[in-house]
């Protein structure tokens, strides 16, 4: 089997890293990839989808992966699929679950599935009415596609009206914010759901934790992601059921009434509330870095979970899981996430610890390769050490043990992920 697959960061990386060690798959190509990827696949410097499915033709290619939201929400499974193309991911219609935050907050209320109250609205005057009724703090979103910046929660009354203003002005994510969901703070402890689906039929991999903030204890300003556990021993069999229940089905079942079937990752963002599973949000890819530390747990072959869910055979799968732990820690650049970073050259020691060899490894995401063949830490988040463990602690020791074992000037990473497991 060929596979193609979209995106540069690494959480591509991670789904390569998979496919790279599944006999099935042959061969692997990145559009773009980054300066990593190429250790594992070619890179492609293709961005148009018309023409990157012409190269899927041309080029006898099974299988394309879709791995951030931005081509989905643009139409790149439409163009595939009119083409007769096996892609893994939503249709545009149905990215809109991710791509409008309106449209998700509407469809969970059309469907009874549990969520914070909530308005939507292009009036300051109706978000200024609104915020009124709420407690503090108060969440305010943007409506569109914000690269995960969209989400502000606001200490004040004042500030959420602030907020408010600011996203309807078009002054804070220009035409993404021109349309506002206002809604109430839900306190309780979060989780990320992934369930991997084919318009019918579904698979749930274990539930993660990912750790957003920049600094350790969950301080500082919010992030793309500093780190990530799986699986997580804050949900247990009844709280699965549950979401299976109240939420996955109904979703599925939702969407393919509404004439647009789910294929893809469903990335449930859920609030635990005194036991109860409220839904904060939908993403319809994987998150980053929840993907790199789910990857690794896969028993059974990568391509056979994609494949199967993009072909509609999801129910004729046999997915299996290792019984371990992994844990992934984030390395940053040195400005993340106020501003861009100086480049900086990236060296590894060479590793003899035979329990770092069988049990670490690293995915790598922002780097680029220079003309001398070195990769570069080229901004933002640069690469994720991920440890596998029979248990967390474990698996946290080694993601460590392996961050000691990487270096550039100006790195930066929390060392406390997973303390809330621990």
């Amino acid at each position: 089997m060929n596979v193609l697959i979209l995106g540069a960061g690494g959480r591509e990386y991670s789904i390569g890293l998979a496919l790279s060690k599944d006999e099935n798959v042959e061969r692997i190509y990145f559009s773009p990839g980054n300066g990593a990827t190429d250790a594992l696949g070619e890179n492609l410097d293709i961005v148009d989808f018309v023409k990157l499915a012409d190269f899927v033709e041309e080029n006898s290619i099974d299988l394309t992966i879709v791995g951030p939201e931005g081509p989905l929400v643009e139409g790149v499974v439409d163009v595939f699929e009119t083409r007769g193309l096996t892609i893994f991911g939503p249709t545009a219609k149905a990215a809109q679950l991710e791509g409008s935050k309106i449209f998700m907050k509407n469809f969970l209320a059309r469907h009874n599935i549990p969520t914070a109250a909530y308005i939507e609205t292009n009036s300051l005057e109706d978000a200024y009415k609104f915020i009124e009724t709420l407690t503090v703090p108060i969440v305010v979103k943007a409506d569109g596609l914000c690269a995960g910046k969209g989400v502000i929660i606001a200490q004040s009354r004042d500030e959420a009206k602030k907020v408010a203003g600011e996203m309807l002005s078009g002054n804070s994510f220009g035409e993404a914010g021109t349309s506002i969901v206002v809604e109430e703070f839900l306190d309780g402890y979060e989780l990320s759901v992934f369930a991997i689906c084919d318009g019918n039929d579904y698979v749930v991999l274990p539930a993660a934790q990912d750790h957003k903030k920049l600094l350790n204890g969950d301080n500082g300003p919010n992030t793309g992601g500093m780190g990530a556990y799986a699986p997580t021993p804050l949900v247990n069999d009844t709280l699965y059921q549950k979401l299976d229940e109240r939420v996955i089905v109904p979703t599925l079942e939702g969407m393919k009434s509404e004439g647009m079937p789910f294929k893809g990752v469903l990335f449930i963002g859920v609030m635990v509330i005194d036991g109860e599973p409220i839904i904060l949000e939908y993403n319809v890819r994987f998150g980053d870095p929840e993907c790199e530390v789910l990857m690794p747990l896969l028993k059974s072959p990568a391509s056979e979970l994609f494949y199967k869910a993009a072909t509609g055979d999801l129910n004729n799968a046999k997915i299996e899981f290792h019984d371990k732990y992994a844990v992934g820690v984030v390395m940053a650049s040195k400005d993340y996430p106020y501003k861009s970073s100086p480049m900086a050259e990236i060296i590894v020691d060479d590793i003899y610890h035979e329990e770092l060899i069988e049990n670490a490894h690293i995915s790598y995401a922002g780097v680029i390769r220079g003309e001398d063949e070195k990769l570069y830490a080229s901004g933002g988040r640069v690469l994720i050490c991920v440890g596998i463990g029979d248990s967390i602690a474990q698996a946290q020791k080694r993601a460590y043990m392996l961050v000691g074992q990487v270096h550039f000037i100006g790195k930066q990473c929390r060392t406390d992920i997973a303390y809330q497991a621990l």
